[in-house]
């Protein structure tokens, strides 16, 4: 019964039971399709974003990319994956450009507007244009702003909300890394 107590438990929010992960079929920044099955043996960071985002965006990335250097060599089993909200924009090469700042190993994805849609709705994220006044190419987008991790298995296994440092990640990845 002890031992149960002392049992590391996860920083993010857990999805309990485990469950498997929508897959998608995107477009990678790094040239290739983007699948979760890609992944499959390691663990995924999954975020949505834009690469216009003034605040949200670039601390979340900043935050995986110190969690990754704070992992040492197991950094390599760690995927971060950035999927745009905003297509109409974010081109594979801006993304790419955009993630290189922050991490060279972070591959990002786009598609159809319909096919993020659908995805997006898989994961129960939420992406909304904020149009400015007057109407121009300098619009918004309010998203959700949580991390999806997900496990060797390609299983949901949490949920961290925005606002946590990487030693948290740290924390997290470290359980999962070793979890059977």
């Amino acid at each position: 019964m002890a031992a149960a107590a002392a049992t590391p438990k996860l920083k993010a929010g857990v999805f309990e039971p485990a469950h498997p992960a929508p897959e998608f079929s995107l477009q990678a920044s790094d040239g290739g399709a983007l699948k979760l099955a890609r992944y499959r043996g390691k663990l995924v960071l999954l975020v949505f974003g834009f690469t216009h985002c003034p605040e949200v965006c670039p601390t979340t990335l900043a935050t995986l990319a110190q969690a990754r250097k704070a992992l040492g060599a197991s950094a390599a089993e760690v995927q971060v994956l950035y999927i745009t909200v905003d297509p109409a924009r974010d081109d594979l090469e801006r993304i790419r450009k955009y993630l290189a700042a922050f991490d060279t190993s972070f591959i990002g994805g786009t598609g159809k507007p319909e096919d993020l849609a659908a995805m997006r709705k898989q994961y129960g994220v939420v992406a909304q244009k904020v149009e400015t006044k007057p109407a121009s190419e300098f619009y918004g987008m309010n998203h959700s702003t949580s991390v999806f991790l997900i496990d060797r298995e390609g299983r949901l296994r949490a949920m961290m909300p925005y606002g946590h440092d990487a030693a948290d990640f740290v924390h997290d990845l470290k359980l999962l890394l070793t979890a059977k």
